[in-house]
């Protein structure tokens, strides 16, 4: 008799945790759910989650409770007879009749080496704290904020031009393949889930828009991490001449400036040779790509070329 597996995602993230149990024909996925449609674009017309899209395209029933504290969608969720509740950034927290549910329990897909970040942004959390190495955790999960037991993990190095996008879709990847290994050591009660130490936790909260902004009396190396992590939402951004600008690309550089930025205001764009740069209180912040308002994403030296006084002005 297989394992009736149900899924629980909605972003992308989740898409190839998804695709991996639809290829194994030993835990069928007998439903999935998934955040309602939002309003999405400059339309601002629903469009479905891109777990919902990927359901739909293997024929998966699929499940939109605003929350799963409503009783129709408990009700939904008991039919469906789950052995086992594989979720993977769902957006909602699981009250306990849905934990206490399937036999198996509910395991989840946690994109960082727990006990470090948990929450709901782990990955530019590792990026902004300036971590080496991040990789994936699956726990089983109880009633706390990714406070479960560990199941498994699997490290994964930062590289020095990752970005929340490139990252996420890296740990992605991971998680899949490390669910896929675990899976049937799991089911079969191969494996003795371990407690974290609550000594080494930290969090990572959900992203606010306003944490883009871009303080430039900050160290270069820590505003190219903000880039770097917020890219491509909430995205690091400035104002100049009282619009705003997104930094999409830049870079740190601390040696050899000293001298010729002494005196000069965070803030203040300057010519380096291979661009536009912005003093910061510490270093200088070379800038590779960057979107104003309204407009479509421009290499940094071609925007400066193009906005005459950029060179010289101050950024705020």
């Amino acid at each position: 008799m297989p394992f009736r597996v149900v899924f629980m995602g909605t972003p992308r993230f989740a898409i190839p945790i998804l695709q991996g149990l639809i290829d194994r024909d030993s835990e069928p996925v007998v439903g999935v759910f998934t955040q309602p449609d939002r309003p999405r674009g400059r339309g601002r017309q629903p469009e479905p989650s891109p777990v919902k899209m990927l359901a739909q395209q293997h024929g998966l029933p699929v499940l939109e409770p605003v929350s799963l504290r409503d009783p129709k969608a408990m009700a939904e969720l008991q039919t469906l007879q789950p052995d086992i509740i594989v979720v993977a950034a769902f957006g909602q927290i699981l009250p306990p009749p849905v934990l206490e549910l399937p036999p198996f329990g509910c395991l989840n897909v946690h994109a960082s080496l727990l006990p470090r970040w948990r929450g709901a942004a782990p990955v530019a959390a590792a990026i902004l704290a300036g971590d080496d190495t991040t990789g994936v955790t699956i726990m089983r999960m109880d009633a706390g904020l990714d406070t479960g037991p560990v199941v498994s993990q699997r490290p994964l190095a930062i590289a020095p031009q990752d970005t929340r996008e490139s990252l996420t879709a890296r740990l992605a990847q991971l998680g899949a393949d490390l669910l896929g290994d675990t899976l049937p050591d799991w089911l079969a009660g191969n494996i003795e889930p371990q407690p974290q130490d609550e000594a080494l936790a930290t969090h990572a909260p959900r992203l606010k828009k306003e944490q883009g902004l871009i303080r430039w009396d900050q160290p270069a190396i820590d505003i190219a991490r903000q880039v770097r992590a917020f890219y491509s939402w909430p995205g690091a951004f400035t104002h100049w001449r009282g619009k705003p600008l997104r930094i999409l690309r830049a870079f740190a550089a601390g040696e050899g400036w000293q001298d010729r930025t002494s005196g000069m205001l965070p803030g203040t764009v300057i010519a380096a040779p291979d661009g536009p740069a912005v003093v910061t209180g510490s270093g200088v912040l070379h800038l590779l790509e960057v979107q104003s308002a309204g407009k479509r994403p421009m290499l940094a030296d071609a925007f400066a070329r193009g906005a005459r006084g950029f060179v010289g002005d101050c950024l705020a």
